[in-house]
């Protein structure tokens, strides 16, 4: 059975996409981080696993979608939360978070293809990853994995090469951190929600 997992904030005013908050509110931030989650989860249902998974921090609302199963978040660092959402797989599996919204169902099927790789690793412009496929899921492969640094993504994908993995590359992408990268980001994915309204947004302050 292929899982498609995501990791994700629920999107509450000063717990969310803090950084954003140097040119929006709070309450915008929250917006944004709702629509980026929204849009992900539209395309999580596009895309053809067996099992849809939201691994989340915070209580779910009315935003999640029918088909997707909702699961809390375990305590901890990142890594062994992220470790924690790869334990719920029972097969081969791809885990995102929720700071993409212009990903693909193209995208998360390549990442789902295990026909010819053991992992996939989805490359982030900040220097972690946005996405990461085990065909065999483990743990382990993620604990210790020093999170939220420049150099997580280059620390997980030799943690996978380490392990004996054959490991494969999907396109980098920007992740939603800071108003640049909302910024870039809508540009790049202008028919989604959060460009939509990032755009309004950023068309009120003008």
């Amino acid at each position: 059975m292929s899982t498609l997992l995501v990791i994700a904030k629920a999107p509450v005013a000063g717990r969310v996409k803090t950084r954003l908050t140097t040119q929006f509110t709070p309450q915008q931030a929250a917006g944004l981080a709702l629509a980026s989650l929204q849009d992900t989860l539209a395309t999580v249902l596009a895309t053809p696993p067996e099992r849809r998974v939201l691994v989340l921090d915070g209580q779910p609302v009315p935003w999640v979608p029918e088909g997707i199963e909702v699961v809390p978040q375990c305590t901890g660092g990142l890594d062994v939360r992220l470790a924690a959402a790869f334990a719920l797989a029972a097969g081969p599996a791809l885990l995102i978070g929720m700071d993409t919204p212009q990903v693909t169902p193209g995208l998360l099927a390549l990442g789902l293809d295990f026909t010819e790789a053991d992992a996939w690793f989805g490359p982030a412009d900040d220097g972690g990853f946005w996405a990461l496929g085990l065909a065999d899921p483990d743990p382990a492969l993620l604990r210790g994995v020093p999170m939220s640094v420049a150099h997580t993504g280059e620390v997980q994908r030799q943690r996978l090469t380490d392990a004996g993995l054959s490991v494969r590359d999907l396109p980098k992408l920007c992740d939603v951190d800071t108003p640049a990268d909302a910024k870039r980001v809508a540009a790049a994915a202008p028919r989604t929600r959060f460009a939509a309204l990032h755009h309004s947004l950023c068309a009120a302050t003008r």
